[in-house]
């Protein structure tokens, strides 16, 4: 862990310049950010063969009124939706919430200034700590970044 899960709108896999967001440059600017997050002791917080950040296009979706305010105003009806919400495991501190949220919400205001200035678009950044029932790890990942 953290596991960082995108949904979104699929009417934003188009280019920035109609209305779209670079999904794989999102989602490799959110594992940044999630990486440079430092703790208290300014210990990186989250491991990097851990930090995972997924991207889906919902196939099925209902905004708001269907289009009908953005119409009005001016901006159009193609309502445009992401939710963001990490993962972390249980244990950290409220400051590192903090941090956390920061870091993700920062990326979020630069790569989607466009988008929110121009068109109708809502941004959820969520961030859960989870308390695991069960909790099973198999992985070739972290040995990579584990070498002294």
């Amino acid at each position: 862990m953290p596991h960082l899960v995108i949904l979104y709108t699929p009417n934003l896999d188009k280019p920035a310049s109609q209305g779209g967001v670079d999904m794989s440059g999102l989602c490799r600017a959110l594992a940044d950010a999630m990486l440079a997050v430092r703790d208290e002791q300014d210990k990186q917080v989250f491991p990097t063969g851990g930090t995972r950040v997924l991207a889906y296009p919902a196939a099925h979706s209902a905004i708001s009124d269907g289009g009908a305010a953005g119409i009005a105003a001016g901006l159009g009806g193609d309502y445009a939706f992401v939710y963001m919400n990490v993962r972390m495991a249980k244990g950290r501190s409220a400051a590192v919430h903090q941090r956390v949220g920061d870091a993700l919400n920062a990326v979020v205001k630069e790569r989607f200034a466009e988008q929110l200035a121009r068109r109708p678009i809502g941004i959820t950044v969520q961030v859960d700590e989870g308390i695991e029932v069960f909790d099973a790890k198999n992985s070739s990942l972290h040995p990579l970044f584990n070498r002294t």
